[in-house]
């Protein structure tokens, strides 16, 4: 009697520890179950580093991007990686500048987007509303839209009301959180458009004049009113000819330029002759164009891009 008893207080104790562990397991599969189905980020492509943290900037954390040319790499001329492509096919959303920095049309992104089978509601330029300002056109040659209006923070607002909209298209159901990142972000643009206003209009008139190896920084010398001087126009497997420096150094002779600026991602010898030849300093520190730093540099955003080129023109130009 006592061994049967025994025997169903054990089976029944069995079965308890079999019951919580089934239990466990339940609890395990559903929290496994919750896992899968949660949120997806958005998956965006972009097409250079500034684009990039744009988009990091206004999608927050309920987006993934994927950079396509990173610091140090021409725009205008790049070849996905195999990751790229995997990317580019997965992507939700692909932002890239247009105005020719990425080769067009007919240039390596749209062949990369082609090659996918991406949408083409998925793909959105962010410059359609920059009106675009053109080089070249010497010589014979033909002129060229000059792509890096970025440059000007004013372009820099249109392209993030332009990213909003896009976001806002693709993901409607997180609409709220695009429009307020996006408004803290143009407001802070707006502010730095401000200060570029203030601070050039502090340089003695005479001495507004950005000097620097490419003819970059166009539109945002054509917004502050700025004078440009440059050694090449359009890059080329000629930069920095003897004809160029030439060039330069007699605009030079006939202009009060305190200081001559070589950007970061140039060869400085060219520059280097032009200062030798015309007496004129170049400034210590580098000025940026074409991308921004690599992550946990004093430039790895798009706003510290900006500060820093005005800090750079600003100290420059008031020697």
């Amino acid at each position: 009697m006592k061994k049967s008893i025994l025997g169903v207080l054990m089976a029944g104790m069995l079965m308890l520890v079999l019951a919580a562990c089934g239990g466990n397991d339940n609890a395990e599969d559903d929290t496994n179950k919750d896992d899968d189905n949660g949120d997806e980020p958005l998956h965006v492509v972009t097409s250079f580093t500034i684009i990039s943290d744009m988009a990091e900037q206004i999608g927050g954390d309920i987006v993934d991007v994927h950079n396509l040319v990173p610091t140090g790499t021409d725009p205008h001329e790049y070849e996905p990686l195999p990751d790229d492509i995997k990317k580019a096919t997965d992507a939700d959303v692909l932002f890239y500048n247009g105005l020719n920095l990425e080769g067009g049309k007919n240039g390596w992104f749209f062949k990369m987007v082609d090659s996918v089978g991406q949408d083409e509601d998925s793909v959105f330029s962010l410059t359609e509303q920059v009106e675009p300002m053109y080089i070249g056109g010497e010589e014979g040659t033909d002129e060229e839209i000059n792509p890096h209006s970025f440059i000007d923070p004013d372009v820099g607002i249109m392209m993030a009301e332009d990213m909003r909209d896009a976001f806002i298209k693709v993901d409607p159901d997180n609409e709220d959180h695009y429009k307020e990142s996006a408004g803290e972000y143009i407001d802070r643009l707006e502010e730095i458009v401000d200060e570029y206003e203030e601070r050039i209009n502090e340089i003695p008139e005479e001495k507004r004049i950005l000097v620097t190896s490419e003819r970059a920084f166009q539109y945002m010398a054509d917004r502050f009113e700025l004078e440009e001087g440059y050694i090449w126009e359009i890059d080329t497997e000629e930069n920095g000819s003897p004809e160029q420096i030439k060039t330069l150094v007699n605009y030079l002779t006939d202009h009060d330029v305190p200081m001559l600026f070589v950007e970061s991602n140039v060869d400085e010898r060219p520059m280097e002759t032009v200062s030798n030849e015309s007496g004129i300093p170049i400034f210590e520190k580098p000025i940026y164009s074409d991308e921004i730093g690599e992550k946990g540099s004093k430039v790895d955003t798009y706003i510290k891009y900006l500060n820093y080129n005005i800090d750079v023109i600003s100290e420059g130009l008031n020697q």
